[in-house]
């Protein structure tokens, strides 16, 4: 009987993506909008890519409407590019990760999803490309908020359509990398497992008060009994 959702993030939790994924984004914001905004420096850690849009490009000439009315073109020229430059070998995975999702697979209690800032088809590609897109049968993504609080009632009505079952406060476990999933967690008194392999340091996330801190998620067993366990 399923007991818990695990809605884990994915850059700077799950893995890790070289220079090109803010390289293809310039490209794109240059294609349709013409210029790359502060992309180039912009820090997008924990961030929606949807909003990451705006943020580089407010201190440009652009009006909003001017940014609003083209947003579907460059969102589809990034996800384009991103599915037809990325390749297996800029993809890193965290520690620990592919023999997690293997232990957690076999579990009959536990449904795992996705709570991320990515856009669904670039991300779900990020996850392709290492070969560990199948663990995740459900998932929130950029395409269903600006915001990542609004992550999370997004992915659980999502997982009471798979599976009928309505998981709710510490039936819900949010996995990331940075401040903005701890305080996505808290939204919806979800259990909250903090892990310092992102840019985020371990001191920074302690902070600002995870149920769980972990360096990461190497050590199999503990990460496991933490999810169980809030």
């Amino acid at each position: 009987m399923l007991k818990k959702l695990v809605l884990f993030d994915i850059d700077g939790t799950l893995l890790r993506i070289g220079c090109i994924n803010r390289q293809i984004l310039i490209n794109a914001l240059k294609e349709i909008y013409g210029t790359e905004g502060s992309a180039g420096h912009h820090d997008f850690s924990g961030k929606m890519d949807s909003s990451i849009i705006y943020e580089v490009l407010s201190d440009t000439e652009l009006e909003q409407h001017e940014i609003e009315a083209k947003f579907d073109a460059v969102k589809q020229s990034y996800i384009r590019r991103f599915r037809a430059e990325t390749r297996s070998s800029d993809i890193t995975l965290m520690a620990g990760v592919r023999e997690l999702l293997e232990a957690l697979a076999q579990r009959t209690d536990l449904l795992l999803g996705i709570l991320t800032g990515n856009f669904e088809a670039s991300g779900r590609h990020k996850l392709k490309l290492p070969g560990i897109d199948h663990y995740f049968s459900l998932g929130a993504f950029a395409d269903d908020g600006f915001h990542r609080s609004e992550l999370p009632p997004v992915a659980v009505e999502r997982a009471f359509r798979l599976t009928g079952k309505q998981f709710s406060g510490r039936d819900i476990v949010i996995i990331g990398d940075t401040v903005h999933d701890i305080t996505c967690a808290k939204a919806v008194q979800a259990h909250s497992i903090a892990v310092a392999t992102g840019n985020v340091s371990l001191l920074e996330l302690s902070k600002n008060h995870p149920d769980t801190l972990l360096e990461n998620l190497s050590r199999t067993e503990n990460v496991i009994h933490s999810i169980l366990n809030p």
